[in-house]
């Protein structure tokens, strides 16, 4: 909840076209079209006004400058036109922002002070509404036609509307009812789906709606309300109150964030008996520093909202208590004991399978699984004691820790990641709760420890789930880890390498092509092969139509050869302009580099961004048809991502087939703490096909040669038990050396906690010699040149 909801690669972000009769824009991860109601002044509506209410999902405030609200007609004819609200200002992050339309004749109570105002006059039973980027009318007047509309962020037909999302549109609509999404928000492109009638219920930014015989605008607490949070909470993920105004609910502050989401925590001290309702929830106070201090007492009246840090990527969500009413009832009382994580209390169980589907609304099972756990325990103190840190400290100051000493343990103290159903249950993000400024956050590496206590609220977050809010943070025990150095190479041993660079570009600090450098000559010994991903072009991420990377790679050669190495030759091939996927602009691609003077390069013409290598000749004969050369480019399995390069080289006389790898990556995946379990890898789709070109291509070129020396390697964005690593080892045309190394030391890349394989080295069957070494210099440190680890294979062709 600490930073604005950034999209997942992949995400789509406009629209898409769908078959008639629906049209579709992307589910927004942001502002949707909440409420909808035309009968305002009409015969026996309550209401003077029809309004459209607007919603933010997000976790960053909405900007509406320059957009707008429009409607058309249920069945537009060739004279209808759209007609246009402007709109101005910002929807908070999970608030609401109320627009006032056309007022009937009739209606006795007046809308809640609205944050716009337009002359629109719904129809109170059927129509379309859209949320447009610009003030200009719309033209669309079928479904496709708006489906196609790039300006349309949102769409809500309702009756009879031929212009809608999904299988139908809302319906129910009337003079009394209004159409509206769930407390959720949720926003599927279906409009009959996610919007129901039920009584008109307009909120404006500030949180007033209406009721009874006009507006109403809550009043400070005075006394306790009927409920409890843990009344708030439920025994399931989401709030049976959510949507409504609770008043006076009464809880001790345990904690205070005052950057970042604004807000505070409060806890009951009189719990109820079920293991599975929560007692604590966090008060959200939108751009306003909270004025209370931890050990207030306090009595909070406020809506009940459900906010998904990232509702498109199937993130969880939090129960909040949204535009509250605060009073202090006294101050300096003792906090709420925290609730100890640790073996005994975390199941070694992650999570219940549901086939894919939403585990919401499930009853929580905090004695079997450790979401359910952590979700029981959502809002509350809790605390940790003497732990391992499992991912070093990032540039956000968070770390990761494994709170269960039986979770499965690297060679170096990390958790390592062997499998989907394994993903080690004890992982907890520790973020401070007090800025950086105030209480500087521990510099931790992987395999130190938090001696001590470590102490605050749980929370949750996009980017790793449940995270301890620490008011109390450990003392950090350094354990000494060291950056590794492989072993030197035998005489008659081909040394062959891949490192991701991490979107290296010359405008990158020297320090940074330093560091890379470092690592390519101290650590790895200067091999006589590397294979680089994600060299960009000449200028980066500036969007120019620029592709050649010329000058990015003779700055790393140079910072190579500074750096004691040798004066490394390359090659590579030029990718088609935005074309294969990375940093917008930066035209991100594998390149070779090699030591002349112990290895060398055949050159063979043809060679392009577009144009397939192939395989020809037999046995000793057996060649490629361009070196450099890319495998299959133009396939569909290669869209946006890169392709590929194949490179032949010749040592000692002997032939070897170099295969440089950049797989797409698992932008869009439903992370493994996901609301939908199992999660859903729709990346994993892609990656599978693009495996299985590659093995054609290497069962290819054995086919020609039985003996042929194949070395593919790079980063494949996937693990050793993945569908994509299975489909390019196929007919064992290829072995994958992370698999013959014990399983403690299977990693290459630190992912929420989890110690995992992305990049891989492989070799065909004529390359039985091959000492296989991943290079722990990045992935467990702190201060990193790389997020990857390099990995090392010596050969004897």
């Amino acid at each position: 909840m600490l930073r604005a909801t950034i999209l997942p690669a992949g995400v789509a972000a406009s629209l898409v076209l769908v078959p008639l009769p629906g049209a579709a824009a992307a589910p927004s991860a942001d502002a949707v079209i909440s409420e909808v109601y035309g009968g305002g002044g009409n015969s026996g509506a309550t209401l003077k006004n029809d309004f459209i209410e607007l919603a933010n999902k997000g976790g960053a405030a909405f900007g509406l400058a320059g957009f707008s609200v429009q409607y058309i007609s249920a069945s537009p004819g060739p004279t209808s036109t759209w007609s246009v609200t402007p709109l101005t200002g910002s929807i908070a992050p999970g608030g609401r922002f109320l627009v006032a339309e056309a007022a009937g004749t009739g209606g006795t109570v007046a809308l809640p002070t609205p944050d716009a105002t337009g002359t629109l006059a719904l129809s109170g039973t059927a129509g379309t509404v859209a949320l447009v980027q610009g003030a200009d009318a719309l033209t669309c007047k079928t479904a496709a036609d708006c489906a196609a509309d790039p300006r349309v962020r949102d769409l809500v037909g309702f009756g009879t509307a031929v212009v809608r999302e999904g299988s139908g549109p809302a319906t129910g609509a009337s003079n009394t009812a209004s159409v509206a999404r769930a407390a959720n928000l949720a926003d599927t492109d279906d409009n009959a789906a996610d919007l129901k009638a039920g009584d008109p219920t307009p909120t404006n930014s500030k949180g007033e709606t209406t009721g009874g015989g006009g507006p109403t605008t809550p009043t400070n607490p005075t006394e306790p309300g009927p409920l409890r949070i843990h009344d708030i909470q439920g025994n399931t993920r989401l709030s049976p109150k959510a949507g409504q105004t609770v008043p006076g609910i009464p809880g001790v502050v345990t904690g205070v964030r005052t950057y970042g989401s604004k807000g505070f925590w409060i806890q009951d001290t009189t719990p109820d008996a079920d293991p599975a309702t929560s007692e604590g929830v966090f008060v959200y106070t939108g751009s306003a520093a909270p004025t209370v201090k931890a050990g207030d007492s306090v009595l909070v009246t406020a809506k009940v909202s459900e906010y998904y840090p990232n509702q498109a990527g199937g993130s969880q969500s939090v129960t909040e208590l949204t535009n509250p009413l605060i009073t202090v009832v006294s101050a300096g009382n003792p906090v709420p004991a925290p609730v100890v994580l640790d073996d005994d209390s975390i199941p070694s169980a992650y999570t219940a399978d549901a086939a894919g589907a939403s585990i919401e609304a499930n009853t929580l099972k905090p004695g079997s699984y450790a979401l359910d756990l952590f979700e029981s325990l959502e809002g509350m103190n809790v605390q940790v004691k003497n732990v391992r840190v499992v991912q070093a400290t990032d540039q956000y100051h968070e770390l990761w820790v494994e709170a269960r000493r039986d979770d499965e343990k690297s060679k170096r103290g990390g958790a390592i990641y062997l499998g989907y159903d394994n993903p080690n249950s004890g992982r907890l993000m520790v973020q401070g709760l007090a800025p950086e400024a105030e209480k500087p956050f521990p510099l931790a590496n992987v395999g130190d420890r938090l001696k001590g206590l470590t102490s605050g609220p749980l929370d949750y977050n996009q980017f790793g789930g449940y995270t301890l809010v620490a008011d109390t943070l450990g003392t950090l025990q350094d354990n000494g880890l060291e950056r590794e150095v492989t072993k030197e190479a035998a005489a008659g041993e081909l040394t062959i390498a891949t490192y991701n660079v991490e979107n290296l570009d010359p405008g990158d600090p020297d320090t940074k092509f330093a560091e890379l450098a470092k690592g390519v000559v101290t650590n790895l010994r200067s091999p006589d092969v590397v294979t680089l991903e994600e060299i960009q072009d000449n200028n980066g991420a500036t969007n120019d139509g620029t592709v050649d990377a010329s000058a990015t790679v003779a700055k790393f050669v140079a910072a190579i050869k500074a750096a004691g190495g040798p004066a490394y030759d390359w090659r590579s091939i030029n990718p088609v302009d935005g074309k294969d996927g990375g940093e917008p602009g930066g035209n991100i691609r594998q390149v070779f580099l090699f030591n002349p003077q112990r290895v060398s390069f055949t050159d063979i013409a043809g060679g392009t961004a577009t144009t397939a290598v192939d395989v020809t000749g037999t046995g000793r004969s057996t060649a490629l048809t361009a070196s450099p050369g890319r495998i299959d480019p133009t396939n569909e399995a290669w869209n946006t991502s890169r392709k590929p390069l194949v490179g032949q080289f010749s040592f000692k006389g002997k032939k070897v087939f170099v295969i440089a790898n950049h797989f797409n990556s698992k932008g869009g995946d439903q992370g493994i703490d996901s609301r939908f379990q199992a999660p859903t890898r729709s990346s994993e789709v892609q990656r599978v096909k693009q495996a299985g070109i590659e093995q054609a291509f290497v069962a290819k070129l054995l086919a020609a040669d039985p003996q042929a020396k194949v070395v593919s390697l790079g980063d494949f964005n996937d693990y050793q038990f993945s569908p994509a690593l299975t489909a390019l080892t196929k007919d064992c045309v290829l072995r994958d050396l992370v698999n013959e190394l014990p399983e403690k030391q299977r990693y290459s890349y630190v992912y929420q906690g989890n110690s995992q394989v992305l990049d891989h080295i492989l070799v065909s069957p004529g390359l039985t010699h091959a000492k296989y070494d991943v290079v722990h210099i990045n992935s467990e440190f702190a201060n990193q040149a790389s997020d990857h680890d390099p990995q090392v294979v010596r050969v004897k062709p």
